[in-house]
């Protein structure tokens, strides 16, 4: 049971990354999206725009690891090569999300809402995981 409840926390995040690189890489130039992550304006938006292109993939590329971790995760029997690299591959992904958290947390007092909108679907995720 708690697999499951660790697979859906893993799965939301997947999807927030999802989405946090939709913003990132595909509507950065939108004013409602540059003004979201604190840009000041079109012109800064686009100076900004290779970098938020760019991590807005990497937040994809976890996304798709927590993704198909889980996949190998359920598909695998227990004790299987598929789901140990299902795990490995969950715990790797969602870890590398609430590092990043911890990072911008880093950042300044003025990234802890991002940063814990950001980190608390890994961080559930990741605790669980380890606990079933």
């Amino acid at each position: 049971m708690i697999a499951v409840i660790a697979s859906v926390f893993a799965g939301l995040a997947a999807l927030l990354h999802v989405y946090i690189f939709i913003l990132e890489s595909v509507r950065w130039r939108t004013p409602r999206v540059w003004k979201t992550f604190g840009v000041a304006d079109q012109a800064a938006a686009d100076i900004t725009r290779p970098m938020a292109y760019n991590q807005g993939f990497y937040n994809l590329f976890l996304a798709i690891g927590a993704a198909l971790g889980l996949v190998l995760y359920w598909v695998g029997a227990p004790d299987s090569g598929l789901r140990i690299a299902g795990f490995t591959l969950v715990l790797f992904s969602v870890g590398s999300m609430l590092a990043a958290s911890l990072v911008l947390i880093s950042s300044g007092k003025r990234y802890l809402r991002p940063a814990a909108i950001q980190g608390t679907l890994p961080l559930l995720a990741f605790v669980l995981f380890l606990l079933a």
